[in-house]
Order: C-alpha cells, then structure tokens, then sequence
C-alpha cells in the first residue's frame, strides 16, 4: 500500500469520545461498501480524500476488510470483499458521498488529489452537484462529490 495509505500505528488511536453541549455522545458513522478490490479502493481512497488506514480484518465469516478515515473524524469508511459471497457492487448515480470545501485552495487541492488517485471526474446525475461541485467516480462505480462550499443542512 501507498506511504500516504499507511496504518494507523499503535501510538496513533481514534480520538476519544466526547460529549457534546447536551452531554450526548455523538455517534461515529461507518459507511460500509462492497468492492471488487480492497487494496485498490483503499489506496484510491486514502490518496485521493488524504485518509489512512484505520483497521483491517481477515476472513471473519468470509469476508476481509479495510476501514480508513481521519482518526479525529467522527466518520470512517469500510471497504469489503468475500470470495466466499461474492457481490458485484451495484451503485447509483445518486449513491453519493458528498464533502464541503469551504476555501478554494483546500477544494482545488482536494480535486487535484482525487484526480492523482485515480478516481474519474463524471457527470452528476443531480445538476445540484454540478453547481459549485464535481463529481468523481471510482473502479467500482461509486460517487464522491467534493463541494466547494460551506455545509448547509437547509440548502
């Protein structure tokens, strides 16, 4: 795997949980995806959204898989793959992961990025995304909108 995929090593753990001003901890999310190819979707991935390694597994009830991310986000994905019970991944060109890039050094940064990494830019199927986005593709089919603006849940 890539230097910029590298594991998270042992010193390097998930931040703490912390709880917010309403003293609820806010869950982590996990988007999970089957892929045709493990390494190849986690070094696209790492590379192209500057994430790592955060865990992987092997063969637990036949299927292995990578989990990479930011371990100070509150997010991460998993990429998985059985030979065992093999699924062709099926997206949509809705079955988008989007993320905001306010300034416009961090987003044509983030674009040069996903481009080196492999991932193909692609039309959106929602002209939303085109606005003030682009949109890019992976082996596998799956979307990744990089938007350059602030997050707006009202938007």
């Amino acid at each position: 795997m890539p230097e910029d995929c590298k594991q998270l090593v042992a010193e390097e753990t998930v931040a703490p949980r912390e709880a917010d001003v309403d003293g609820v901890i806010v869950p982590r999310l996990r988007v999970a995806r089957p892929v045709t190819d493990l390494e190849r979707t986690a070094a696209m991935y790492c590379r192209g959204l500057a994430l790592r390694v955060l865990g992987r597994f092997r063969n637990h009830d036949g299927f292995d898989g990578i989990m990479i991310g930011s371990p100070h986000a509150e997010y991460h994905f998993e990429f998985t793959h059985s030979s065992r019970y093999p699924i062709t991944p099926s997206p949509t060109p809705e079955d988008l992961l989007v993320l905001y890039h306010p300034s416009q050094s961090q987003w044509d940064l983030a674009c040069a990025q996903m481009k080196a990494a492999g991932f193909e830019v692609v039309g959106s199927f929602n002209p939303y995304w085109s606005a003030r986005g682009r949109t890019y593709q992976d082996a596998d089919g799956y979307r990744v909108v990089l938007e350059h603006a602030l997050w707006n849940p009202g938007a």
